[in-house]
């Protein structure tokens, strides 16, 4: 698997970028919807950046929560509720009612906000694919805002009246120019965040195995059955999308396994919640991994000579 980041910055989300921070000024909080099973892979840094520079409060909805692990959407919660004008909730904005969560939160954090002549002004933002349009429609009662299940959907801002004292303007989904840790990009991909033609699938599945193989172990049996069918294979994730492919009757002509149509099996039973609650990163896990690259980008810079 290569260890270069996965980067998806298409044109139309540099002018999105530059309307959103414009719009920022116009507004009184920050709706940030992070996708549940990786919120920091799915935090974009920009968002952060912008609305700490118009001093915004920031209400973190991760969303998909019917797809994530419980106890590690718990951690996240406790992890962002410790932070300074941040306020988190988690949910499924599939599921009926549980947008006005939202609102509610959101009105917490601007008390100030919340008549006729002062409507609460809410940013949403959020990076593509992570269920924007679907929270938007469930806060409207009806079908305005475009969904699909392409990321990028949405290009221009628009804006909606949720009542007579609140006002919702949607962004496009944004990404950054440079995901900063490769781990991020493989998390992005695998959760169907970024434009399939970043990436090639079986480099993200195997990303994907090497994670359920350390910390779900059960859900590949339950799904696969590779111990009830005695499959042997390789103790990594390679291995587990072989044994996909074998488990799955999945061959090329001459015989070999169909590594490729495994690959995208595996990330399509994960991303429909098949395998289970499956949660990509924790707390604990995130600052490992930022421990990682700091010792990395350290040991880099004592091994590069100094100019004289």
């Amino acid at each position: 698997m290569s260890n270069a980041s996965i980067n998806w910055f298409p044109g139309h989300m540099a002018v999105a970028v530059k309307k959103a921070k414009e719009a920022m000024a116009e507004h009184d909080i920050v709706i940030e919807v992070l996708d549940a099973r990786c919120p920091m892979a799915s935090a974009n840094p920009m968002v952060e950046t912008l609305r700490r520079h118009r001093q915004r409060p920031c209400l973190k909805v991760l969303n998909k929560m019917d797809l994530a692990d419980p106890r590690a959407t718990q951690a996240w919660l406790a992890f962002f509720n410790s932070q300074k004008d941040v306020k988190a909730i988690a949910l499924s904005c599939k599921k009926p009612g549980e947008a006005a969560k939202v609102l509610t939160a959101a009105r917490k954090l601007a008390p100030h906000r919340n008549e006729n002549l002062k409507p609460l002004r809410m940013l949403i933002m959020g990076v593509p694919n992570v269920g924007k349009s679907t929270l938007i429609n469930a806060l409207l009662k009806r079908r305005a805002a475009k969904v699909g299940d392409e990321p990028a959907v949405t290009k221009a801002l628009a804006r909606y009246d949720l009542s007579s004292t609140a006002i919702l303007t949607d962004t496009p989904g944004l990404m950054w120019p440079r995901i900063e840790f490769p781990a991020d990009g493989l998390m992005l991909a695998a959760s169907h965040i970024i434009g399939t033609k970043a990436y090639f699938e079986s480099d993200v599945a195997v990303f994907l195995a090497d994670i359920l193989l350390a910390r779900y172990p059960q859900a590949l049996a339950a799904r696969y059955g590779f111990a009830m069918n005695g499959i042997t294979y390789r103790a990594d994730g390679v291995g587990v999308v072989e044994a996909v492919a074998a488990r799955r009757g999945y061959r090329l002509k001459g015989g070999d396994l169909d590594f490729e149509k495994a690959a995208i099996t595996l990330l399509g039973d994960y991303r429909s919640g098949a395998l289970g609650l499956v949660s990509l990163e924790t707390p604990a896990t995130r600052e490992a991994l930022a421990k990682t690259a700091a010792t990395a980008l350290q040991t880099e810079a004592l091994a590069t000579p100094q100019a004289s």
